[in-house]
Parts: structure tokens; sequence; C-alpha cells
């Protein structure tokens, strides 16, 4: 609809941003979830109240999806919602809710609903199947695009991928006219991926001519870690809101939008999607906020590299420990690196007095590796205690006749056995120290050092760690506060201690250079003549290589850990076990 001069005729809507941490299967939990924060937004006046993708059954809910019990009790909750919603005063918003629904097959959906019912519903078109997503394995893509008339403004709802592929909904809503664009999203973290989700956004919101919200939901899931990073922008790509990462809230802010001409004429079909459309009221502002005063929560500054990664694994850890039932963690504390940022990370998601830090010294264990210990406990608050290990793994060597890397993997194996004495004791879950680099190329023992119920630094290369160690305590001392790391724990050379004299140095290359042949191998998918040809050395990467390829078996049986990276071990990154390619200079199958 336009004026006499010619330009479009706008309103204002008043949106609520949720970005919210769910749980899988908490049908009722997130549902609840969903109540209060939508009675936060219309309290500050909201008009229409946005969540993110599978909001009442939590995302992924991988093979859950495919019992009818769940997908019947996912329609149920929503129906319920509904009803719920309109109790509670709240009938007049609009809210849009992700959900899992049955129609001619499992739907990845999302669902308008006011005044106690569901007034209309959309089937997630583009299915992603690759990385961490396997959706095609699931659902049943949609093939019809849902414009609701609300408030004379004509909205489109989409569900993430819908957003990284061209053609399909994003398309159709060009041709059908609309005046906003809602995509909700259970995107997942990865280093930088906050510096691609935008301009992504702003090329699709260009090419449909129409603003677009994007809502993603923070918290984690298994390996997963959501960071938020929910925003909008407008009909030409400007930013005009954006949400911190890895904070939850609701985020309130007015968007000017175009009032639908009812005199356009566009047809039934567009971008090969049936057109569906339905009204809804516009509800007034009935609210403590000034209608005359606009709100917008503007724009967030972005985070350091390291500090988003350290938020990452903290988030990971808590949600792991909060959702599965721990209160306390128990890990082996040796005075080196890996176990210190581990530590750390602990004492940020559940607080240091609920971190158990166990010395499991041997007969090669250095005093500075106790002194070391001791001082990141009394650092970040958490309770230390000393087990000697040294008469059991004597008793295990003799009782064996045990010698060489046996004898020295006896000592991994007597640390990881007491853990999960104390863990089964007193109902603490075990965190598992490894780094990725020494996951790459299987420097672990496996029932050893890779026990545990949960791996904060898995996918977190060796390089790396060091830079989140000295971020962390210069962090600290920024805000006045006491270092949590050890410097002495940061700078010397890292052992695992189980020979005399023994340093990582004597069975791998230097870390920096691991790690950079690392990233290329495994998350780069490259081969040998590739890293040969990026200026490496041929004997170097065979070596690596090698190492990588013959470990896959220990990866296999590593616990979960925060996923940080554009391939992490585990659900990005799947090897066969039993595998007799090799790269090498013929890239040949060897017998």
């Amino acid at each position: 609809m336009a004026h006499d001069d010619g330009q479009p005729e706008t309103t204002s809507i008043r949106l609520g941003l949720a970005q919210v941490d769910l749980t899988v299967g908490d049908l009722g939990g997130n549902a609840e979830l969903v109540r209060t924060t939508t009675a936060a937004a219309a309290g500050g006046g909201a008009q229409l109240v946005v969540f993110p993708e599978m909001t009442l059954t939590g995302y992924p809910p991988e093979d859950l999806i495919f019992r009818e019990s769940f997908r019947n009790a996912s329609i149920a909750a929503l129906h319920q919602l509904a009803a719920t919603l309109a109790e509670d005063g709240l009938a007049d918003i609009g809210v849009v809710v992700g959900y899992l629904d049955e129609h001619f097959g499992p739907r990845n959906a999302v669902a308008f609903l006011q005044n106690g019912t569901v007034v209309d519903r959309y089937f997630k078109h583009h299915l992603p199947t690759y990385g961490v997503f396997d959706e095609d394995r699931y659902f049943v893509a949609g093939t019809e695009l849902s414009l609701i008339r609300f408030g004379g403004v004509d909205i489109a709802m989409t569900i993430c991928e819908d957003v990284w592929q061209q053609g399909g909904p994003f398309t159709a809503a060009a041709e059908a006219g609309v005046g906003l664009l809602i995509n909700i999203n259970g995107s997942p973290y990865e280093r930088n991926k906050d510096d691609v989700r935008l301009p992504l956004v702003q090329r699709r919101a260009r090419e449909a001519n129409s603003p677009v919200v994007y809502v993603n939901q923070v918290g984690a899931q298994d390996e997963l870690v959501f960071d938020g990073d929910s925003f909008v922008v407008a009909a030409d790509g400007v930013l005009l809101a954006r949400a911190a990462q890895f904070e939850a809230g609701v985020f309130l802010m007015d968007l000017t939008v175009e009032v639908a001409d009812p005199e356009r004429e566009t047809g039934d079909i567009a971008a090969g999607m049936k057109i569906v459309r339905t009204t809804a009221p516009l509800p007034p502002r009935a609210s403590l906020a000034a209608p005359s005063a606009p709100i917008s929560f503007g724009i967030a500054g972005r985070i350091s590299d390291e500090a988003e990664v350290w938020a990452a694994l903290v988030l990971g850890t808590r949600d792991y420990a909060r959702k599965n039932g721990f209160a306390s963690v128990v890990l082996g504390m040796s005075g080196g690196i890996d176990s210190a940022v581990v530590a750390a990370v602990a004492a940020d998601a559940i607080g240091g007095a609920n971190v158990y830090g166990v010395g499991l010294p041997s007969a090669y264990s250095s005093d500075h590796s106790l002194a070391d210990a001791a001082d990141l406990a009394a650092r970040i608050g958490a309770q230390y205690q000393i087990v000697e290990i040294e008469p059991m793994v004597s008793t295990f060597v003799k009782a064996l006749q045990l010698t060489g890397v046996a004898e020295e993997n006896v000592q991994a194996r007597v640390r990881g056995t007491t853990l999960m004495g104390l863990s089964n004791q007193h109902g603490h879950l075990v965190l598992a120290t490894g780094n990725k680099s020494e996951l790459s190329v299987g420097y672990s023992t496996i029932y050893g050092d890779a026990v545990g119920g949960f791996a904060p630094i898995k996918d977190v290369p060796k390089s790396l760690v060091w830079r989140l160690a000295q971020w962390r305590n210069d962090e600290a001392e920024r805000m006045g506060q006491t270092a949590p790391i050890p410097p002495n724990s940061i700078s010397k050379p890292p052992s695992a201690e189980l020979r005399p004299g023994q340093l990582d140095s004597d069975s791998l290359p230097d870390y920096d250079l691991l790690d950079d042949v690392l990233a290329l191998y495994v998350d780069g998918d490259r081969g040998f003549a590739e890293l040969v040809a990026a200026g490496f050395d041929a004997e170097l990467v065979g070596r690596i290589a090698r190492m990588t390829d013959s470990a896959e078996w220990k990866r296999r049986q590593y616990p979960p850990g925060p996923k940080i990276s554009l391939k992490a071990f585990g659900k990005d990154r799947r090897l066969p076990i039993t595998n007799r390619w090799r790269e090498g200079p013929s890239a040949t199958s060897s017998r």
C-alpha cells in the first residue's frame, strides 16, 4: 500500500527476540520457558515474540524424532502452549515457536500462535545434510510458504538452513512481496561463524527486499554449543540491532515495516512453493513502556576470538553438567597447562568450590607438578587432594611383569580408574583434559587420561590452549581478580611424566607446526600432496597423517566435548576405523 506521494505505507511492530537456553526432550520445561519469556516481552510492550528452532523439543532431538510418542507429545505441547498463553492473559501477542510436527512424515516446523490457537505453521524447506547436520535422515521437506497478515503486514516464517541456501522460501517471499521475514535457528557455534551469518542474512534481505529477523538459541546440547547472536537487518541489509553472544534473554525493539498492498496481485505459486495466506490481528501495546518512545536493544560489540572460545567452553561445560544432573566435577590436576585450563573453565562454569582436583603422583612426577596443581586449586577455590598411585602401579606392574610403554600406560590407567572411583563414590562428573592436537595423533592412553564423562578442550588445539590460558589470566588481572592459571603451568615444557625426563617434544613435532598441519589435514581434509605443496616437509606430513589415521579407534571412545572448530571429532569427522587408505607420496592403499 502506498501514500499519495508514492511512498509505501509503513507501520511499527514491537518485536521480542527470545534468545533462550532449551533442553532436548523437556517439552514441559521448554513450554514453561516460552510462557515466562513471552510474559516478560509483553511487559515491555512486545506485540510479536520470536523463539528459536524446535523450541518445544529442543535441538537437535536426533533419533527421538523417529518415536511416534515423541512427535505426538510435541504437537500436543504446541496446542497446550497456545491455550496456556491465552489463559495467562497473553492471547493477543503473536508468538512464533519451533516444534516437531507430523504431517505425511516428521517435520521441522514453526507455528504462529495467537488467541489460544495455532494460526498457521510452516515446514522447513531446506534440510541440511553436512557437518553435524543430518536432517534429511529425519524430516520431510516443506513445499509451502505461509504468509501471515499481522496488523496489515505480510510476514513469512522460515527455519535456519532456509536462509543459507539460494532459492526456495526467500525467493518465494520476494516474489510474494512480504513485509517481514522471520528466520528461527538452532545454529551451532564455531569459531568466527558470527562473521559469516551477518553478511549472509544481509544478502538474503536485499534479495527479498524485506527486513529479516534472525533468532538463534543460546546454550549447549551434548557437543554442540549455541551462541545466540540474534539480530535484525533492514530490507537494504543495514544492521539494526544485534544481541550479545552467549547471553540469554528477550531483546526488544521497534521495527518499521511496509504494510501490504491489498491491490497487489501475487500468484499462488512462487519459486516452486505454494503460497498459503492467513490473517492475524495486531495487538495494542498495552504495556509499561510508552508507545511513543521507540526502543531497540542496540548493536552488541564483537568479542575477541579467545573470549568467544572461552565462553563456548564454559557454556558447554555448564550446560552438560547441569542438564545431566551433575553439581560437581573431578579431574586430575597434573600441574600442566591442559588440566589447568580445564579446571579454570570448570570453575567459571559451576564455581570453584564445586571443582575437585586430584593430584596423582607416580614415581616420575616432579615436585613442581604437585606445587603447580596446589597453586591452581588455591587460585580457583577448588577442593584438592593427593592420592599416591605408586603402590597401585607397582603391584599391577609386578603382577603382570610389564615394561616399557605397557608400564607407562599403567600409570595413566590407574589415574583414570582412581578418578572414576571418586566419581562413583561422590557423584562427580569426571572431566578429561586432552586437547585436539593430542587426540589427533593418538597421544593419549585409552582407559587412562582418556576416561571421563566430558572433555572441555577436546576440540581445542594445543597452541590455542596456551593462548586461552594467557587470555584468561590477562582478563582476570584487567578486572582486578586473581589470575586462575599458575604462570609456571603456562611457561614450562609440557610432559606426560610417565618416564624420567619425558617431554611431549620427544614424541611430537613442535605444537605450532603440528597444529598448522592438523588444521589442513583434519579440518580441511587436505591430502598428502596438497600439504607438501603448501610447504610442509614430506616426511613430517606422512608421519602426522599416519599417527592421525591410526588413532581413530581411540577417538571413537573419547568423551564428548564442546565443538568450536569447523570440523570437530565426532559428528563432524567420521572416518572408518578399519581403513587401509594411507596418505603418502603415492596416496594408495597398502596391505
